[in-house]
């Protein structure tokens, strides 16, 4: 009982839950900070600082809703049940996420707190739940691992969708259609001017391939005059700008490329928010719980958080989750900085993050039958050192080095995406460990806890990304500052997360759940439910 083979097709519909999850978490995580600094006009620290906060404060939600996922009651079940509650509210707070009113310095900050805010608690009211379906959707720790790789694959899935399309649909939706007039300098330089018959906030010019540097023609403008390969400026209707261009043979209007990011990145979301909410009422619809506290358990908060405490699997787990979060979320979070400022060429990030995906799905694939072959933890370990000792190769690659940079990217990601399949099934293990040694289960609590890390590792990230670009006088409405930066920028793309990773990988070898431990505590709990079953029917 509470074993049975769960179907490919309830594992597929359980999957897809976090493919739309990560359609949020993902965009978010990669995007948003970009979009703060380089769209919506906040800066770099500003916008850390903000992350930061806001995931601290989530961490708290995130608790809250263990505690009510467990106390919940209904003919759906106690996580189910909330699938359906949040899937539009999460797909219409996204949206919002990414809408640039119109307001000044500190109405953006007002809008960015707000609308993070609460991001975070409706992601929250949604993923707690999520995540803890998992873990009572079979009482087999070995069939959950295959649930788990399933979940990964959804996830990866999702990310996959929204980081490879999201930077092709903000240039769909976001394109200017301006008049573009040019004429020849030399043999590699020429004057190239625009116009637009709308008003464009925060438009973005470069050449589709990056190659090439810009600085305004006008001698009265205010702008920096010092080369970039993109320039970012408010266009008023039907008035003409030109600029220098530097760095082509060949120069035509169609090797311009002129987008308004604000409504780029506005409708594109709104098209991905609603892929989100379809793809969580199907798992909704599609899932099942079978796994339930002993029918003795009372409702005791304060036990419930004192065996939280002494579970030493649970804490181990706590800190490594937080480490690989900050080493994932800075990773992520460098994609766009990296390709748009060091190799001057944003939509490659594209082809890069979709690489990245598709490595992560086969990581994520892989970690079941790995899994078995040597233990969860060992894996874990491996893992860790691996990911990140490859990472650390970005610091020699140049701007020129792409296979290198794909290469490295793509088997770093490979042993990463490993990282969250274990963690998550992980801690299903660690809720059957509570009720083997307390004889109580508090699933929601535990995933809740574990969510609050990951959560604010993410935030830690950002603040970490904000602050060392702040102290590289990294600004991204201004263009002149981007050359500046770029030791930073390296610095976070390679060495910075692969010491996180070492740390990471040093904790875990305190964990104490060996695979023979585990399938104890899974035969001995089944063996309770029985007898517990064979009672009530007595």
């Amino acid at each position: 009982m509470n074993q049975e083979k769960i179907s490919i097709r309830e594992k597929i519909g359980y999957a897809l839950g976090d493919g739309a999850a990560n359609i949020a978490w993902r965009g978010v995580s990669t995007f948003l900070l970009f979009f703060y600094t380089d769209v919506f006009g906040i800066t770099a620290a500003a916008a850390g600082v903000l992350l930061l906060v806001a995931r601290f404060s989530d961490g708290i939600s995130d608790v809250g809703m263990g505690i009510i996922g467990d106390r919940t009651k209904s003919k759906y079940g106690k996580f189910r049940p909330w699938i359906l509650w949040t899937a539009i509210p999460l797909a219409s707070i996204l949206s919002l996420l990414f809408t640039s009113p119109n307001l000044g310095p500190t109405g953006k900050i007002i809008y960015a707190y707000c609308t993070y805010i609460l991001f975070t608690l409706i992601y929250t009211a949604n993923n707690i739940p999520y995540g803890a379906l998992m873990a009572v959707m079979t009482g087999d720790n070995k069939e959950r691992t295959s649930i788990g790789s399933y979940r990964m694959v959804g996830a990866f899935g999702g990310g996959m969708v929204v980081q490879g399309a999201l930077l092709f649909l903000v240039a769909y939706f976001g394109n200017v259609n301006p008049t573009i007039d040019i004429s020849k300098i030399d043999e590699t330089t020429f004057n190239v001017s625009v116009s637009s018959p709308q008003y464009v906030e925060n438009a973005n010019i470069k050449t589709k391939d990056g190659l090439a540097t810009f600085v305004w023609a006008q001698a009265d403008t205010q702008e920096s005059n010092k080369p970039s390969p993109y320039i970012s400026f408010s266009m008023e209707e039907n008035q003409t700008y030109s600029f220098i261009v530097k760095g082509e043979t060949e120069l035509t209007a169609d090797s311009i490329r002129l987008i308004n990011q604000k409504k780029g990145y506005s409708n594109s979301i709104y098209v991905l928010s609603v892929f989100l909410a379809l793809f969580m009422l199907v798992t909704f619809a599609s899932t099942k719980e079978r796994v339930y506290p002993p029918k003795s358990q009372k409702s005791n908060l304060t036990q419930d958080l004192g065996d939280l405490i002494k579970n030493k699997p649970w804490l181990v787990l706590l800190i490594v989750g937080l480490l690989w979060t900050i080493y994932n979320s800075i990773k992520q979070g460098m994609v766009m900085y990296y390709f748009t400022s060091y190799l001057n060429n944003q939509l490659l990030a594209a082809s890069f993050l979709v690489g990245l995906m598709i490595a992560s799905i086969i990581g994520a694939m892989a970690t079941a039958p790995l899994g078995r072959l040597i233990g969860k933890k060992k894996l874990f370990i491996l893992a860790l050192l691996f990911s990140g000792g490859v990472n650390a190769l970005f610091i020699f690659c140049g701007p020129q080095d792409i296979g290198a940079i794909f290469t490295i990217g793509i088997v770093s990601e490979f042993a990463a995406a490993i990282f969250p399949t274990l963690f998550f099934t992980m801690l299903g293990d660690v809720a059957d460990y509570s009720e083997y040694k307390n004889g109580r289960r508090a699933t929601g609590l535990i995933y809740s806890a574990g969510s609050f890390v990951t959560k604010f590792g993410g935030g830690l990230a950002a603040a970490i990304i904000g602050a060392v670009l702040a102290a590289f006088n990294y600004d991204g409405m201004d263009s002149s500052t981007i050359e500046g930066a770029i030791p930073g920028i390296k610095m976070l793309m390679s060495w910075i997360p692969a010491l996180v990773a070492l740390l990471a990988a040093v904790l875990m070898t305190i964990y104490p759940l060996s695979q023979k431990k585990l399938d104890n505590i899974t035969d001995e709990l089944n063996r309770r439910r029985v007898e517990e079953q064979l009672d009530s029917v007595v």
